[in-house]
């Protein structure tokens, strides 16, 4: 019943505008709460997305020459052993994989895995050419660093590496993607052959590693991952 003097509409009215007063300020809490935690872990909050872009690598026919030299490539077994020519050379190595260790560990808490995954990083970048900053970019893009990681294309694992790849110059199991040298291996050797193809354009190589070349949405979003891990050794 509505206080005496006032009107059922006016109490129905006033009712609402609390309902509504209480729920604007309920998500006011929500926010301050989501802020407050993003503040605490800093700007790798705001860095790793905690869903990367699908990744939809497109089907294109092979050159059978293409389709060995790549097919050759992801089915070496070779471990992840680097060789150095000298020790400032292996210690330069050392000293980037401590940092980059250290810049993961929100996202990879357990030590030997963090330091084996950016191991097989290092060199099946290095392998294929490519800087190791930009694959760990790449990867942030693409799988927010989760090793089972499915788009809703269907790409696999930490490059989101499209099942076909794995018919076209793999063994055909589809399920070995999410072995991670394997994935790491695919992904880079999948980059490299698109930066071929464009003549060392890698704006557009990504953007044909995603699906979308010629669209500045996925390597612009690459580009800015990769600063995030780009590595300046120390002066000495």
């Amino acid at each position: 019943m509505s206080p005496p003097g006032r009107p059922k509409g006016e109490n129905r009215s006033a009712n609402h505008g609390c309902h509504l007063m209480n729920t604007v300020l309920s998500r006011i809490g929500r926010d301050r709460r989501r802020l407050g935690s993003a503040l605490l872990l800093g700007p790798l909050a705001f860095a790793f997305p905690r869903t990367g872009h699908a990744g939809a690598q497109v089907e294109e026919p092979l050159a059978n020459a293409v389709r060995s030299a790549l097919a050759s490539s992801v089915n070496d077994t070779a471990p992840p052993k680097p060789a150095f020519d000298n020790i400032e050379a292996r210690l330069a190595y050392l000293r980037w994989l401590g940092e980059m260790s250290h810049r993961l560990q929100k996202r990879k808490a357990e030590h030997m895995s963090r330091v084996e995954f950016l191991e097989t990083a290092w060199y099946e970048s290095t392998r294929a050419g490519l800087e190791p900053s930009l694959l760990l970019g790449l990867i942030q893009v693409e799988s927010g660093f989760r090793k089972y990681a499915i788009s809703s294309a269907g790409a696999r694992g930490f490059t989101q590496v499209m099942p076909f790849w794995a018919r076209s110059i793999g063994n055909g199991d589809a399920r070995h993607l999410f072995h991670m040298q394997t994935n790491l291996r695919f992904g880079c050797v999948i980059l490299r052959h698109y930066l071929d193809l464009e003549r060392g354009d890698l704006y557009l190589a990504l953007g044909r590693y995603n699906g979308s070349r010629g669209r500045p949405e996925y390597p612009n979003a690459v580009f800015a991952s990769q600063r995030l891990w780009a590595y300046q050794p120390p002066v000495t």
